[in-house]
Parts: C-alpha cells; structure tokens; sequence
C-alpha cells in the first residue's frame, strides 16, 4: 500500500506518522496541493490522501488511473472538491465522516463571542496598555433567536451551545431530523427571525451561496452571521455589502469562497489580489480564521485514525464499505452501496 500525501502541513506529518508506521502503510508526504499540473507525483502509488482545498475533477480523475491510482482517501468530511461522477467506475472515494464535531461547533462559538464582546480588540488595546472600554459593546446572547442552517452532528451540538447561553434556536435542514426537539422553520422564516444566522451544511447545488444579496435583504438589520462549513455557502461580494450597507452587524468566517490559494498558507510577505477578502479582513465587525476550526488535538487523532483504516479497509479482503462516497449515494434505487456491494 503505497499513498501519496497531498496538501501536507506538519501537523499532518506528527498525527499520521504513528498511525501509518503501526499498520505497515507506506506513505510519501508532498507539500503541494493535488491538480491537474501535480498529479504526475501521484505516478506509482496505489492511492493519494487529499485534503479540501486539493482539485480531484476528471481530468485529474483521468491522470491518475492512468498512473495506476485504485483510490482517493479525503481526510475530512466535505467531498465537494471531488468530481464524483468521474470517479465513479475508475476510482473509489472515502472520506472521514466525523472527526470532532465539538471542535467545529466550539470554534463556530468561539469566533462569534470573540466578535460580539470584541476581544481580540481588547487584547490588542491592553498589550499597548490602553484599558479604555469605548467601542466594546456586546449584546447578551439570553433569549436572541439564532438560526442553524445543518442540523447533522455539528449542527446538533451547536444547538446544544446555544441552549445553554439560553437562547432560542430555530433550525432548517433539507432533510428534518423526525420526531427531535428542533424547531424547523422555512429558510424564508429563519432570515427574517434570526439575531444570529450559523451555518452548519454540506455545500452542494441547492446550498452554493445560500446567503446572497434576496436572503440578506430579508434578514434584520444587525443581523450576525458564523460560517464553519463552507466557504462557498455565502456570496462573499453580497456578504461584503451587506456589511457597508449596515445592514450586517458582524460576520465571523472560518471558510471563504476563495480560500484554495491562501488559506493554510504564510501569505504575510506577499501581496494579495483578492480585494474582496481583503476588505473583509479590513472591516472592524469581521473576524476571520484561516479554516482551523477541525484543528484539535483529538480531531487530528481521529482523521489520522480513520483514514489510515479506510486504506487498510480498501485494500483487505474485508472489503470496508462503511466511508465510502459516490455520486449514488443518498439514492436508493442506484446505491450499491445500500445493498452492502461496492460502489463500483
């Protein structure tokens, strides 16, 4: 078993390699994310492992079964960067489900009280001993209305942070969770309810910019909004508009739609053309994170854990069914999978 890292970090590196030396898997850790100009370095490996900002479409799909790839293993949950179809029949896909929701949920709490009671500017002022108080206030978050888009397993337990500040919780989800203690409501109605909007969703064709110029018109004034999913889920030209309209009280963002070149990079020598992300980072109700919101400790363990068994799963003769993606699943008249067969 021969696996090609791609879009290697250190941390990467330090969770991986005890895993992989305990089950006798043969690793190559490249720094590059995998494209269509680096799939050569996939040549002569049995599989690669890819993050989210790594580009698997058909002709990368192409390349690498024409080195000889039987298998793409994504480290995350998200497969939106993966052109599933043309993997169908030519490679298999598996993912890593869940690896701490916590830490996404915390962090999507975090951000946003850091936000609200401003302080990472407080921690600016008072390193340059400056204990003035002007500008920092907050608003309590008891009895606000906040709306989670998501309710999987981070979703959930977003709502579970939420109800311990006591704050009510309206939800919307393609797919309600039947018979749970959620209050779904419209995506009409949960715009125009919500002091706090947190998204929590996959992104797929009905999500791609489910917060864009009509949904932020029906939102209150003041409106705040936490993105921990997807940057691809908010317009990010409406968002910034929204924002000098006033009509946006605050944007916490961990993800951003254009995020593939910068993010989980030291971009702090160079100049960045992306004039809409920097007047983001420039407006002082905008708080940003460069995609770390799965970045813990136990998260790290369980991605390096499960990965390493979706390899030894493919390549065993009990054949692991259990993370593996295709563009049937979610259909059972074509899902081989629901039928406990291999995707292909």
């Amino acid at each position: 078993m021969k696996i090609a890292f791609f879009d290697s970090k250190n941390y990467d590196i330090e969770s991986f390699e005890p895993f992989v030396k305990e089950r006798q898997i043969e690793v190559k850790f490249f720094e590059p994310k995998l494209n269509a100009d680096t799939a050569e370095m996939a040549r002569g490996f049995d599989g690669v492992c890819i993050f989210v900002n790594d580009t698997v479409n058909k002709e990368v799909v192409d390349k690498l079964v024409s080195f000889g790839v039987k298998a793409i293993f994504l480290r995350c949950a998200g497969f939106n960067n993966v052109d599933l179809a043309a993997c169908f029949g030519k490679l298999h896909v598996y993912r890593v489900p869940a690896y701490s929701p916590y830490a996404v949920a915390e962090h999507a709490m975090a951000l946003f009280l850091t936000s609200n009671r401003r302080i990472h500017k407080a921690y600016n002022r008072v390193r340059e001993y400056n204990f003035s108080l002007s500008g920092f206030a907050g608003m309590d978050l008891y009895g606000k209305t906040v709306g989670v888009i998501g309710t999987g397993k981070i979703g959930r337990i977003f709502i579970n942070i939420c109800r311990g500040f006591g704050m009510r919780v309206i939800a919307y989800d393609l797919y309600p969770i039947p018979n749970s203690d959620i209050e779904y409501v419209s995506l009409e109605e949960l715009f125009k309810q919500s002091d706090i909007i947190s998204l929590h969703c996959p992104l797929t064709p009905e999500t791609t910019h489910i917060i864009n110029k009509d949904s932020i018109n029906l939102m209150k004034k003041g409106v705040n909004i936490i993105n921990t999913s997807r940057g691809g889920l908010i317009n990010a030209e409406d968002l910034l508009q929204g924002i000098k309209d006033r009509k946006i009280g605050s944007a916490s963002l961990d993800v951003y739609e254009e995020e593939s070149d910068i993010f989980f990079e030291d971009k702090s020598g160079h100049i960045m053309n992306d004039s809409t992300l920097l007047q983001l980072i420039a407006m002082p109700n905008v708080i940003i994170t460069s995609h770390q919101a799965f970045l813990t400790n136990e998260a790290l363990n369980n991605i390096a854990d499960t990965t390493t068994n979706n390899i030894i799963g493919f390549f065993s003769d009990n054949y692991n069914l259990d993370n593996e993606v295709c563009y049937h699943c979610g259909n059972q008249a074509n899902c081989r999978k629901a039928r406990h067969k291999k995707c292909f």
